[in-house]
């Protein structure tokens, strides 16, 4: 089952608690409280200077200057609406997701466009529809390089794979692309 933000924002915002000592509701006073934190740039600089970066910066800017529609969006609307028009790829994500779940401990995240698959310590593969007839498996194997099936995919999921396979319909997931699949899985471990 696949995370919706809410459910990510409560493990982000426990992490801000852990990595700092504070809450949200604290963080967003103390913003509150400074002159010139009026645009995105200088609150990201505020709180990078503060230790705050990544997933709980991006959380603390998204409180400040609100949160975009897809991040309101529960997993299963952010999932149709990736596959909207494309209903007859959409076998293909729960064949991928059906094997990920086989792996160990996956932890399945829907964004607007892609949905995440991570391993307790990183992200290892993303699912994106990236045409009307195809959906890129995208895998992150660090030290190997495209060929063969394996393609470049540095552009599949924001930069958290480096290869990808392209997959028509479910026959495309076969025996090579699970193993592909379970490779990616256990070097992100």
């Amino acid at each position: 089952m696949a995370r919706s933000w809410e459910e990510m924002r409560h493990s982000i915002e426990q992490r801000l608690l852990r990595q700092t000592g504070h809450d949200v509701a604290w963080w967003n006073a103390a913003a509150a409280a400074q002159d010139g934190l009026g645009d995105e740039a200088a609150l990201r600089a505020w709180l990078g200077d503060r230790g705050v970066t990544g997933y709980q910066q991006m959380l603390l800017v998204r409180e400040r200057f609100g949160y975009p529609d897809y991040m309101l969006a529960s997993a299963d609307e952010l999932i149709d609406g990736q596959y909207a028009g494309r209903e007859r790829l959409r076998p293909v994500l729960d064949a991928v997701l059906a094997a990920a779940a086989r792996l160990g401990d996956v932890e399945v995240q829907a964004r607007k466009t892609y949905t995440t698959l991570l391993t307790p310590r990183r992200t290892f593969a993303a699912v994106r529809p990236a045409t009307r007839t195809r959906v890129d498996l995208g895998l992150r194997i660090d030290g190997t390089q495209p060929g063969g099936r394996l393609l470049d995919g540095s552009n599949t999921a924001g930069g958290s794979v480096n290869l990808r396979i392209g997959l028509h319909d479910v026959a495309d997931f076969d025996d090579e692309a699970a193993g592909l699949l379970a490779t990616a899985y256990h070097a992100n471990l």
